[in-house]
């Protein structure tokens, strides 16, 4: 069982950044691919970023490319999302993700193991 908790969220003008976490419960942290997904009202959760393992591979959504930067930090069971250039249509509630499968399985929702509570990200114009 891994629990998933973000932080981080918050209101930002458009132009401006937001660096989420997500902090990992129990010691198989590694043994995960980590992610994060977005959903705003009325849509699907879609996938924004992931990294592997051991940080050798990562996605991102064509949306975010050059904007948004995912990390991992295995020491501190952590994964975080750097968001700059923040825009209105990034509004939605961010969810962190883990994956136990292998290559980019992770960019689907339906892969996913383990799920975060999300964390409220709103961009104002």
């Amino acid at each position: 069982q891994v629990q998933l908790v973000e932080s981080g969220g918050g209101l930002v003008q458009a132009g401006g950044s937001l660096r989420l976490a997500c902090a990992a419960s129990g010691r198989t942290f590694n043994s995960y691919a980590m992610g994060w997904f977005r959903q705003a009202p009325g849509k699907e959760r879609e996938f924004v970023a992931a990294i592997s393992r051991s940080a050798e591979f990562i996605y991102y959504a064509d949306s975010v490319k050059g904007r948004f930067t995912i990390s991992r930090d295995n020491a501190k069971n952590t994964v975080y999302l750097q968001m700059n250039s923040l825009k209105p249509d990034d509004t939605a509630v961010y969810y962190c993700a883990a994956n136990s499968g292998s290559g980019s399985s992770i960019r689907d929702v339906r892969n996913i193991d383990y799920w975060g509570q999300g964390t409220q990200v709103t961009v104002s114009s």
